[in-house]
């Protein structure tokens, strides 16, 4: 992934979240949304090692480590499903260098999904 499909993609789940729950904007700020979006480059992050290392388990482990540090922030397992589908909508629709790569973070993040809902 280069630097501006990451960028754009980040860009577009954090606005599309932030319209979606409006009360993030309320309750934690400008401050929420920089967390909301470097959160999302942490989740990229994830997947691309995920990736090169060949392993969604390394990226299900990361999404039960993030339920936990969330949910006990108050972040419910809600808003982690929903970033996760909306990241899998945004890639699903975006033309990428790599399609494997594409692929394969689309892969991982369904993964993730089906433990999120277990």
């Amino acid at each position: 992934m280069n630097p501006n499909e990451r960028d754009t993609l980040v860009d577009q789940v954090v606005t599309e979240i932030y319209d979606a729950y409006p009360w993030l904007w309320a309750e934690f700020g400008q401050h929420g949304r920089e967390r909301t979006k470097e959160d999302n480059y942490h989740h990229i992050d994830h997947l691309y090692t995920a990736y090169e290392m060949k392993s969604a388990v390394f990226f299900i482990d990361y999404t039960l480590w993030l339920q936990n540090v969330l949910t006990s922030r108050g972040i419910g397992n809600k808003l982690i499903i929903d970033n996760y589908e909306r990241l899998i909508q945004n890639l699903e629709m975006m033309e990428w260098e790599s399609k494997a790569e594409k692929h394969s973070f689309v892969h991982h993040l369904k993964l993730a999904l089906g433990s999120l809902r277990d």
